[in-house]
Order: C-alpha cells, then structure tokens, then sequence
C-alpha cells in the first residue's frame, strides 16, 4: 500500500466562509493531508468540526481561505468546470428529491461532463450507464422514477450517477445519513469495494464509526482543535488516536471491542480476554457506567475467556467468580458503591 498513487494532495488547506465585508471565519487552518487511488477514506468529526466545509471545499462549491489543493499533479485552481467535472464526482448529504425522472435517467446525467453542449448518449454512453447500475445493484429499478425509491435505493443510484462519470475521485457528504443499518453496511461495501477494483480514490464523511473502521482503508480524524490525523483504522485504534480524539469530547473508545461509550468518567474496570465473552462484557460494563479498558495494576480487572467462567480480581487482592456477564457487573457494581 505504500506505493499507491497521491490522487489528492492538500496542503496548508484553510477552509471557511465569508462574512460581511469580506472578511473570513476560518474554519480550519493549515490542512494537510492525501488521499490514494484505490482507497476509501472515512473524514469523522462530531458535529461542527467543520466536516461539510472541508469536503464543499474540495469540491469546488465554496472557495478556499488559502493553501493548495492537487488532483493528480493539477491545482485544482486549474481545471475548468468542464474538466473538473471529469475528475471529481460529488454526492451531497441532501436527501434528492426529484420527481419525473427515473433511474436511469438519474444515472444518465452522469454523463453529461462527457456528452458535450446537447447533452445526447452515444451507445458507449449508454453501456456506461448500464453498467454503472448494474455494479450498484439497481438495475432492477432502472425504469422506477425517484420517488417510488426506498432511500438505500436513491443512496444507490446517486452514487451510480456518480460512477457513470467516470471520474478517478469521488466525495461523498455523509452518504449513509438516512439509512437503516443493513443499507448502511452495504453502502460502504459498495464503495470500498469500487475503490479496490476500480483504482478510485474515494472520500465520505460520516458519524457511523463502527462501519467507517470495518471498511475504510483510512481514517481522517478532524477536530476544531488540531490538524487532521490520518492512518489505517488499525494504527489509529492501537497507537492511541481514537481513543485521544474522542476523549476531548467527554467519550470512552473501548480498544479491545471498538466502541464508544459516553462514560469516559467512570470507573476503570480492565478487560482481559481476546474472545466474544471479553466483547459483551465491555458493552454491558459501559452501559451500567463503567469505563472498559486494558487489564492494569491498581484496579478492579476481569477475566473473560470464551468456554470459562468470568473471573474478578479486586484491587486488594481476592478474587471470585460468576457464571454469566449478568451477575458479574452486578458485583462490580456493588463493589464500586461499596
């Protein structure tokens, strides 16, 4: 992975908005990072981290405060309309209400960087759009209009308008706002998979951070305080990142299960186990208030091995065991308000 080509090259980005006399609220300040060909990249934040304002500023719709932005060696100051077009596709977070159109004729404006001033598909334009509904799993809708869709099914056909553009990067503004978890998860598939086979580079920003780790190549955290960080899911988890990132904002990650919690407050209790039994034990011990983390000196730690009993052993020394995940957070639990 380390020889993959810089699709997108940021540096020194600040993004903003103009306000009265001309004048800029800075949003973010001095941003640098890449983006490859052949990876999808998840951009989280919490809510005002200025996530919408980065990516409508990678997309052209609003100007950059200063810094640079490449596209395959190009500013992107460079490119005409015509020619940007061609390059970056872009699914906004909006939910698309269009009425009179059908799928394919959605998917068919994809085209349209490609069709010149009349706009008229030729059968290779034609072909591209089939194809592009055929490789998102809509075909069987291609002659429905929009509104007779369910929304994983107008999720799918904006990003099928997308590939039939055929441009080497896609961004995308939270495209899995409006789904139910089954669609969420096949969202994402979709776009990890379009991007590994297709040698795309693909950016989305999204809250869903069970599915960005599960199927992101890489991470960008963004935070009003810092610089992006980027890394795999897997360095990011294991060096410390998440964990920092989402501290700041008063949440536990739960490194053994993944998970976020919003009991960064409350008492440690260590996790020991590699296997479901350790997983569950995390959730229910964040759920009564307690804050799941590796097994260490000095605290109340749990050992929870698949196919064996729960194990604690307390600060001072003794230990005792129970059957089940149940009566085990019972004790902690009346051990704590002890």
């Amino acid at each position: 992975m380390c020889n993959l080509e810089k699709a997108v090259k940021v540096k020194d980005l600040s993004v903003g908005y103009r306000m009265k006399r001309g004048k800029w609220k800075v949003i973010h300040d001095s941003l640098s990072f890449s983006l490859n060909a052949g990876e999808l990249t998840s951009l989280i934040g919490l809510n005002g981290a200025g996530k919408s304002t980065l990516i409508r500023t990678l997309c052209r719709f609003q100007p950059k405060v200063s810094g640079t932005v490449e596209i395959f060696g190009r500013n992107a100051d460079d490119y005409t309309p015509q020619e940007f077009s061609r390059m970056v596709g872009v699914v906004l977070t909006e939910r698309t209400e269009v009425t009179g159109m059908t799928v394919r004729g959605i998917v068919s404006l994809g085209r349209q960087p490609h069709t010149g001033f009349f706009g008229t598909l030729s059968d290779n334009d034609r072909n591209i759009v089939e194809e592009a509904m055929d490789s998102v799993g809509i075909m069987h809708k291609a002659d429905s209009y929009m509104n007779e869709l369910s929304d994983g099914e107008r999720q799918r056909t904006m990003i099928a308008k997308a590939i039939a553009q055929e441009c080497p990067v896609i961004i995308l503004d939270e495209p899995t706002a409006f789904l139910d978890v089954v669609s969420r998860m096949e969202t994402m598939e979709l776009l990890h998979r379009m991007a590994a086979d297709h040698g795309k580079s693909i950016l989305l920003s999204t809250h869903d951070m069970d599915n960005a780790i599960m199927y992101s190549d890489r991470l960008m955290l963004l935070s009003p305080e810092e610089n992006v960080c980027t890394g795999t899911p897997e360095e990011l988890v294991l060096d410390g990142s998440i964990g920092r990132f989402f501290r700041k904002s008063g949440m536990n990650f739960d490194i053994r299960s993944g998970r976020l919690s919003s009991c960064v407050q409350g008492t440690r209790v260590g996790i020991g186990g590699d296997g479901v039994k350790a997983r569950w034990m995390s959730n229910a011990l964040a759920r009564n208030g307690f804050t799941p983390c590796l097994p260490s000196e000095g605290i109340l730690n749990v050992s929870c091995m698949d196919e064996e009993d729960i194990t604690i052993a307390y600060p001072d020394g003794t230990s005792a065991v129970f059957g089940n995940i149940s009566e085990a957070v019972r004790n902690i639990s009346g051990y704590n308000h002890r």
